[in-house]
């Protein structure tokens, strides 16, 4: 009897669609950052505030990935930012072969940064990679201090960690001590980037370590 593994083709498929979009991102000099948080972690708010420290110093477009609708999308063109809007019909993650798309409406020529916001989910996107030079989970304060114990694999695939709606420490009992200690022992290399993304506290941190590794890349870019 031949047993197919169908997960291992679509995960392989998905690989090599990936790496062709990281050759494309690398060509352009353009950083690709995946975004991932939960429902409400605050994923637009961050980008939105993540624009706000960098649009004068860099040419930024957002992908928006979403089961249904384009809210997040018209929220990001209003704020004068180039946005595509990906509705996955059901899926809850985003695939290599989606950004493949995705990006030919966009000009890579005339970009630094993309953002790429992950449909709202703990788990499926840590299996796709989509080409990206990095992925940054974020997690919210009302979500708990726990979460990183449920969900492991997110916070250790992830480079760099942002701890959302921080201003709402006082309110809500989550126990930071016993995070950052589950963080130090999942992932200790990664930076946590404390945040109230509403209010624009502690962005100016995160947005430094997001400009290194843009500058990182587009230095690369200048050396081929």
């Amino acid at each position: 009897m031949t047993t197919i593994d169908i997960n291992t083709s679509i995960l392989d498929l998905n690989e090599k669609l990936a790496s062709a979009n990281r050759t494309r991102f690398d060509e352009n000099g353009v950083f690709v950052l995946d975004l991932m948080a939960s429902p409400g972690a605050g994923k637009t708010s961050t980008i939105l505030a993540t624009i706000d420290a960098l649009r004068e110093d860099y040419r930024i477009a957002v992908i928006e990935g979403d089961i249904a609708s384009n809210v997040d999308a018209e929220k990001i063109k209003a704020h004068g930012i180039p946005a595509v809007q990906i509705n996955t019909g059901g899926a809850c993650h985003l695939e290599a072969n989606m950004i493949q798309k995705a990006i030919e409406v966009l000009d890579l020529d005339d970009l630094d940064l993309i953002i790429l916001e992950n449909v709202g989910n703990l788990v499926c996107p840590t299996e796709f990679y989509l080409g990206e030079h990095a992925k940054v989970m974020i997690l919210s304060v009302p979500e708990g201090d726990d979460k990183p114990l449920k969900y492991p694999n997110i916070f250790q695939i992830s480079e760099a960690l942002i701890l959302n709606k921080y201003d709402t420490l006082p309110v809500f009992d989550f126990d930071e001590e016993a995070f950052e200690h589950s963080i130090a022992r999942l992932n200790p290399k990664a930076p946590l980037f404390k945040i109230a993304a509403t209010k624009g506290e502690g962005v100016d941190q995160w947005a430094a370590w997001l400009r290194t590794r843009i500058d990182e890349v587009k230095a690369g870019n200048a050396c081929d």
